[in-house]
């Protein structure tokens, strides 16, 4: 066994895994957290990280790297996404991860992966534990700042990194609480855009599975399934039928952000933006039942994290 530790730093949260290894490139668990840091606030509108943003992110850092000291962990491993390949002073952003993360794992820094990068590594994270005979997959890794939509079976035959995630769409898009309904069918027409770029490059007809991962797939499939409390065992690699699924992000985008903060599942970091991400989730819903024939979403716990610590392994 070798023990890895990855960092996912994405435009809402940043999360960590540490992880054991097994020589068949199975991964066990030794701990696994997320923060809802949103390093992401206001850079598709002024092209920078504020400055109260990454000091929210620079505080989690430290607290992971603690975390990687005390559990002794050789090697680590951690990449950016869609925020930091959009924001002009990311060398700030570079510098800081360098000397947190460089203070316990020497030479160690944040790297900013491209749109393609990121979908092979989410890709990686969320068929791992599947049944190929269920293949192709069609994985989807909703974000804050951008979608990845990914077709394979083990491997990726093809994908696309559309510029629409729950964050940015919500602060395009969605200004009123509840947002009214020139600003959804706003929302709606931005995401149709960025799906018909995706599903240009990505054949997503071929796909016999659609698997959803990330922060508002797994928070709407926690809705969908009536749950009271956020349970992440139940929800990884539950089965969502669109009966269930729809309805539910019909409500979560009409809903007042009290209403939603009172969900029971409901982190509260996503209560903003999960209106955004509700839109995302309805779109792809349609559009792939339409051109698949597909009418469940699985769920998956596991995404571009585990990736990132299979990629290092």
């Amino acid at each position: 066994m070798s023990r890895v530790g990855a960092i996912d730093c994405g435009t809402n949260s940043i999360r960590l895994l540490i992880a054991d290894v097994d020589d068949d490139g199975r991964l066990a668990d030794v701990h696994r957290e997320m923060r809802i840091v949103r390093l992401g606030q206001g850079v598709d509108a002024t092209g920078q990280f504020a400055p109260d943003a990454l000091a929210r992110t620079r505080t989690a850092l430290m607290d992971y790297a603690e975390l990687l000291r005390g559990y002794e962990v050789p090697t680590v491993r951690m990449v950016a996404t869609s925020a930091t390949r959009d924001a002009s002073n990311r060398d700030v952003f570079f510098a800081m991860t360098a000397e947190v993360l460089g203070a316990v794992v020497p030479g160690s820094v944040a790297e900013v992966i491209t749109g393609t990068e990121e979908a092979e590594l989410s890709f990686r994270g969320a068929v791992n534990e599947l049944d190929t005979a269920e293949g192709p997959f069609v994985v989807v890794d909703l974000g804050g700042g951008s979608t990845e939509v990914v077709l394979g079976v083990r491997d990726v035959d093809a994908s696309f990194s559309a510029d629409i995630g729950c964050v940015r769409l919500t602060e395009r898009c969605l200004h009123s609480d509840p947002p009214t309904a020139q600003e959804v069918a706003a929302a709606r027409e931005a995401v149709r855009d960025g799906l018909g770029q995706a599903f240009s490059a990505v054949p997503v007809e071929r796909a016999r599975t659609w698997v959803g991962v990330a922060g508002t797939m797994t928070t709407v499939s926690a809705l969908a399934h009536k749950m009271t409390i956020y349970d992440s065992e139940a929800i990884h690699l539950s089965r969502c039928a669109f009966g269930d699924l729809l309805p539910v992000c019909d409500g979560l985008i009409a809903m007042t952000r009290a209403q939603r903060a009172a969900l029971g599942p409901m982190h509260e970091g996503r209560v903003d933006v999960i209106g955004g991400g509700a839109i995302i989730v309805e779109e792809l819903a349609n559009a792939l039942g339409e051109r698949t024939g597909i009418d469940e979403l699985v769920v998956s716990e596991h995404d571009i994290l585990d990736g990132i610590a299979l990629s290092i392994a």
